[in-house]
């Protein structure tokens, strides 16, 4: 796994990950450090919007965006269900 330079959005990334989310590359024109895949991409979960979450580089707030990251991980209708 990459690491993120930033302590409390590696976490966040380490969390999701161990929730069944994968890492994916950002693309080449992206400012994206990653992106994550929810591995159920259920359209009943939250109409899909969701399923594919950026992790910015340089976010302007990294505590928030780490409590966003898993907070998207937590609400997904699939988290509790068997993979």
């Amino acid at each position: 796994m990459k690491k993120h330079p930033n302590k409390d959005i590696n976490d966040a990334v380490k969390y999701a990950v161990e929730n069944g989310w994968e890492i994916v590359a950002p693309g080449s024109s992206s400012h994206a450090w990653a992106r994550l895949k929810c591995p159920y991409n259920d359209p009943d979960c939250r109409c899909g919007k969701f399923c594919l979450e950026s992790v910015w580089s340089t976010p302007r707030n990294p505590r928030n965006h780490a409590k966003a990251i898993r907070r998207i991980v937590d609400r997904c209708i699939n988290k509790d269900s068997e993979q």
